[in-house]
């Protein structure tokens, strides 16, 4: 519920300082994997709970522009070009989600500390709980590998390989931050890491322990949230995000595919 605070008098010092909090806010939820509607309705409540009159608010996967008015007919705007890596992170949208419900009920302060910031900077340097993850990855490979008819050893193996896949998301991302690239080099190599521990070990079945160790990869809340935003129409971001998931999603077929085609070869023939 968003408290009508339009008697609620910033300066202009105050209004420039919001206005950048209001963008940081924005840069973080759609670099964590927000929707786009998420973001325009969060940045929406929020400054009309400081005062606004009117938010135009735009947002796509990779561009954000907010203009604010105030009663007394002023307004500020600023864009913004979102250079993060996208990456899904539900426990940060929660985080950002709560922080914009406590705003819209009581409105935080901007100055002297701006306290404002500092909660939302504290969300955004919040480190990633690795062992959550390598974890997850390691259930998430080895049980999909099982649960498309691999055998246990096959879970194993997949469970071991996607610890490598977490490695090169955290190391790799950072030098390869386009993403079709970095999922075509990530398939290449653990599929080529998988072909040859499968050709030493026959009774393994390769295309189970692929299979799992891809799901990691796919983008499959991208895709949805892409379909997502053009029902509700959003169609430009949508499309966007579309095409962009396609692609993510032809790297890695790509990477696989040359990984048992190279080493196929190397071993007289394909596998």
């Amino acid at each position: 519920m968003v408290k009508d605070n339009r008697n609620l008098i910033l300066e202009d010092t105050e209004k420039q300082i919001l206005l950048h909090d209001l963008m940081d806010m924005g840069e973080l939820l759609l670099s964590s994997g927000a929707e786009i509607s998420r973001v325009e309705d969060t940045l929406t409540r929020i400054g009309t709970a400081y005062g606004a009159v009117r938010m135009n608010v735009f947002a796509i996967t990779s561009f954000l522009v907010v203009t604010m008015v105030f009663p007394d007919r002023s307004q500020v705007t600023e864009s913004r070009r979102i250079l993060q890596p996208d990456q899904t992170n539900f426990m940060r949208m929660e985080e950002l989600n709560a922080l914009s419900r406590a705003c819209c009920t009581h409105p935080l302060q901007l100055t002297p500390k701006d306290e404002f910031a500092a909660r939302i900077q504290t969300i955004g340097m919040e480190p990633e709980n690795r062992t959550r993850t390598i974890l997850g990855s390691i259930l998430g490979a080895g049980g999909f590998a099982v649960f498309f008819g691999g055998s246990i050893l096959d879970g194993l193996v997949a469970s071991i390989f996607s610890f490598l896949i977490c490695e090169m998301q955290k190391y790799l991302g950072r030098i390869f931050p386009n993403r079709v690239i970095f999922n075509f080099i990530a398939a290449l190599l653990t599929g080529t890491g998988i072909a040859l521990v499968s050709q030493c070990f026959r009774f393994l079945h390769m295309d189970k322990i692929m299979i799992g160790d891809i799901m990691l990869l796919i983008p499959g809340i991208a895709l949805t949230n892409s379909i997502r935003n053009m029902l509700v129409g959003d169609t430009i971001s949508g499309a966007m995000r579309l095409i962009e998931s396609i692609l993510w999603a032809a790297a890695l077929g790509l990477g696989f595919f040359t990984a048992i085609l190279v080493v196929g070869r190397w071993n007289g023939g394909l596998i």
